[in-house]
């Protein structure tokens, strides 16, 4: 049976930020892309999210062709890599897809910082 993406919350009709942050790597077990297909899920139905992959999430951004990150950038998602993780992994920038952009906490702290932001850590 296939796992379903998480239903949006109700926002009375306003558009809503989220900004979920995944720290397992693809193979983590049967639902590890669930996660992602939530965020794909949260910007179709029109809210703006941003991805943050960090620890062994990091390694779901390696390569060009990669289906989640794309799905991802196909719904407007951004998706941020973790810099310190891709180093600690030796993921030099030119072994990441090109629909991500490497960020560091800085970025986490910011965007979790925003009055409308909902976080959200798998």
């Amino acid at each position: 049976m296939e796992a379903q993406p998480v239903r949006t919350a109700d926002t009375g009709g306003a558009a809503a930020s989220y900004f979920l942050i995944e720290s397992k790597g693809n193979w983590a077990g049967p639902n590890a892309g669930t996660f992602l297909l939530d965020a794909v899920a949260l910007a179709e139905a029109g809210h703006r999210v941003r991805v943050y992959l960090v620890e062994d999430g990091v390694l779901s951004a390696v390569g060009t062709d990669v289906p989640e990150i794309g799905r991802l950038a196909e719904a407007g998602v951004e998706v941020l890599v973790d810099d310190f993780s891709a180093a600690q992994r030796a993921l030099a920038p030119a072994r990441l897809s090109p629909h991500v952009r490497l960020a560091g906490m800085d970025s986490v702290a910011a965007a979790l910082a925003e009055d409308d932001c909902r976080g959200v850590w798998h």
